[in-house]
């Protein structure tokens, strides 16, 4: 047993009870609390005098006890504790409250490093409850305390105590480094043990630096090795080939050519169907890049070798979509297709069922759906290809039942989020990436203006012309009710968090008030009494929020107030206009995805984004600006990576909170803004991946894999 399995309940002092509370923390080892990291530190080497102090922030003080504490009860519960002290500068009165014990603690002539603000009223110092560490001639404190997160039961002193304990236990273990030697020094790291004592107890900033750096390295270095182990196993399963490949049926019925970009990706499927090993491919392009050609394409290809096909999709809606367009396709190439979603009926089910295992009047070839393809009842007798849209909508489990639905069968993903390569490559190791980066001729510009509250009432007269001319409107909101986000919108906005370092992302002094889609709804609804105004959001229930959005596909709806959850997918070729109010609370390639709503018919298109601070400079102007000037998706990914680093991907992309929860968990590197870094530890597990699979000449690094990241299993009955 290593330290890091090593039971919480062995470090001195900690019994049931603090282990129970530690539990609420998702601690249970040694190794959890040394990877429980602080969430900031508290400067209390920079010592100032009293007569420094602003009475606005928190500074440390080096002072002198100079009376004797005395402690009075007053309004029956509160004891307040008191006493002066005094530096070269200034006394001051100091207050505790409920800490009679304190007296015994502040004794007459001891100095302490106090750290808390310092108020001055009528000439006097006052400090209330500051936080105080003894001074003693010749020790060192210091410079930087952790401030840790916590949960009840357990305070800053306890943790601080039992972190330390932990890092005294893994000294006497002599737990090793498991990361080769040669990587460390070539990307100048500091060892293990180095990084974990001044992550929890910086010597100064540059060791805090150093530490970070490779705690974040470790981080990444571990999920990039679990990514291309597994993404090295799916290179072996098995499938069936597809001798047969020929795209020129396909082509006769389709309205277009294909781009030489759907080109190029179709003939990377086709060669990797060819194959008698499993296609594991992600198809990624832009909204209106021709994603679902390309899948056609793969579903062609694995009817033409009589094998079957079937694709799945997020919603109802966009099952159906799929399957409008594409069983057009393929009834004129003379192939069976089939719609299978919840609302199926349950004879038509059975049917479906029946002629998918070959047990019916005649098989079928293709299927489309959603997860009702995951039911029990669903066997599949001669599986080809598996093709799954809008795959961060899945999560690992649900794409492994299907796929165990369809043994010896390829599997094609797609996404409709275009993010730089490198980025790819990190989520997405275990699939072989194609970008779609070429714009069928034709496709409309959206034209995108930049506004603020002064322009609402322009704004307004707008939404009349465009409903009046036949369109519909989305407006997309921030939040549900006022100022609250709802978990499925969480993920996808990037909320201001100031305890981050560069993830400030609008610049203001006071809080801005969030658009909510339920009260701006209404509002909307009383300005327009003559159009249809309705609102979609991510706490309904599924069934109501397909019926609101059918509604706006089918032009029942003029405007539709929604949250994040119409950033994807859905086709609605009469929708011309799309507002994002407090636009700036949302990333790029977010705000690319939304404008990807409208300007897919006929009619010209415009995307409004609203914000009361896009005119003050910072990174939230620098953001909207690059939406107003760029339309090209995969510009504006590079450019949110640049500006946002990797770690705002890790923390919001939902395919990499998925990969986390059965694997690594990111504690620094979903903080990071080091794309450089991230590469390098890519580069670095793929170099060692390939010269050994499955690490058997690094049995360390293996266990470490073994211990933290569950495996994809791609194995065949």
């Amino acid at each position: 047993m290593t330290i890091f399995d090593t039971d919480i309940k062995k470090l001195y002092g900690v019994g049931a009870a603090r282990a129970s509370h530690y539990a609420s923390l998702g601690i249970y080892s040694v190794g959890d609390l040394l990877c429980h990291y602080p969430r900031g530190y508290e400067d209390r080497g920079n010592v100032k005098l009293l007569c420094e102090a602003d009475g606005e922030t928190k500074y440390a003080h080096l002072l002198t006890v100079a009376t004797v504490p005395k402690s009075v009860r007053v309004k029956g519960r509160i004891t307040l504790t008191k006493f002066r002290v005094y530096d070269d500068s200034a006394s001051c009165e100091i207050t505790f409250f409920n800490q009679d014990y304190l007296k015994n603690v502040f004794t007459l002539g001891s100095t302490f490093r106090f750290y808390g603000k310092v108020e001055k009223k009528a000439g006097r110092y006052t400090m209330t409850s500051p936080a105080y560490e003894p001074y003693i001639e010749g020790k060192e404190l210091l410079p930087l305390v952790p401030v840790y997160p916590l949960t009840e039961g357990i305070t800053q002193k306890q943790i601080a105590k039992d972190v330390s304990a932990a890092m005294t236990l893994a000294a006497t273990m002599g737990e090793g480094d498991t990361l080769p030697d040669d990587i460390r020094h070539r990307n100048r790291l500091c060892t293990l043990s180095y990084a974990m004592r001044n992550i929890h107890m910086p010597e100064s900033f540059s060791a805090l630096a150093a530490a970070k750096k490779r705690l974040i390295f470790d981080e990444f270095f571990s999920f990039a090795l679990g990514i291309s182990m597994a993404g090295a196993k799916s290179r072996l399963a098995p499938a069936f080939a597809c001798e047969r490949s020929d795209l020129r049926p396909l082509e006769s019925v389709l309205p277009y050519s294909l781009t030489g970009a759907q080109k190029r990706v179709v003939g990377e499927i086709e060669s990797d169907m060819s194959r008698d090993t499993a296609m594991s491919r992600m198809v990624i392009g832009d909204v209106g890049s021709g994603k679902t050609v390309c899948a056609a394409a793969a579903m062609l290809f694995a009817v033409q070798n009589g094998r079957q096909a079937v694709l799945m999709a997020p919603t109802e809606i966009l099952a159906r979509q799929h399957y409008e367009s594409l069983s057009k396709i393929f009834d004129n190439l003379g192939m069976r297709c089939a719609l299978l979603v919840g609302a199926t009926g349950a004879a038509e089910k059975r049917k479906i069922y029946a002629a998918l295992s070959d047990e019916g009047d005649g098989r079928l070839d293709i299927v489309i759906g959603t997860h009702a393809l995951l039911s029990d009842g669903v066997a599949f007798a001669a599986p080809g290809v598996v093709v799954v849209d809008e795959q961060h909508r899945f999560g690992v489990g649900q794409r492994a039942t299907l796929a165990e639905k369809n043994p010896m069968c390829h599997v094609l993903v797609m996404s409709a989020t275009p993010i730089p390569r490198s980025l790819a490559l990190a989520l997405y190791g275990d699939l072989d990436i194609s970008s779609l980066d070429e714009i069928p001729p034709g496709r409309q510009q959206v034209d995108t203006f930049v506004v603020d509250e002064g322009y609402r009432e322009r704004l307004n007269g707008f939404i009349e012309k465009q409903v009046a001319d036949g369109g519909q409107v989305y407006v997309v909101c921030p939040a549900v009710e006022e100022n609250q986000v709802d978990e499925e919108e969480e993920a996808n906005i990037l909320l201001c968090d100031v305890g981050i370092e560069g993830d400030l992302l609008y610049d203001c002094e006071t809080p801005i008030k969030l658009k909510s889609a339920v009260k701006f709804s209404e509002e909307l609804a009383a300005r327009f009494p003559n159009l249809s105004v309705d609102f979609l959001h991510g706490k309904l229930k599924s069934r109501e929020k397909e019926e609101k959005m059918a509604a706006f596909v089918d032009g029942r709806t003029d405007i539709l107030v929604s949250t994040t959850v119409i950033e994807v997918g859905v086709n609605v070729p009469n929708a011309s206009l799309m507002i994002v109010e407090n636009a700036e609370r949302f990333g790029l390639s977010q705000l690319h995805q939304l404008r990807g709503r409208v300007g897919r018919g006929s009619r010209k298109s415009y995307c409004v984004l609203v914000s009361d601070v896009a005119s003050k400079e910072g990174k939230a102007k620098e953001r909207l600006m690059t939406m107003k000037s760029s339309h090209d998706g995969y510009e504006i990914a590079e450019k949110d990576l640049a500006m946002r680093g990797p770690g705002d991907f890790l923390r919001s992309s939902g395919e990499g909170r998925v990969r986390q929860s059965g694997g690594v968990r990111f504690r620094l590197a979903e903080l990071c803004d080091d794309t450089g870094l991230m590469r390098v530890a890519f580069d670095e597990a793929r170099a060692i991946i390939a010269d050994d699979p499955e690490l058997e000449s690094h049995p360390e690094l293996r266990a470490r894999v073994d211990s933290q990241f569950t495996l994809e299993q791609n194995s065949v009955n």
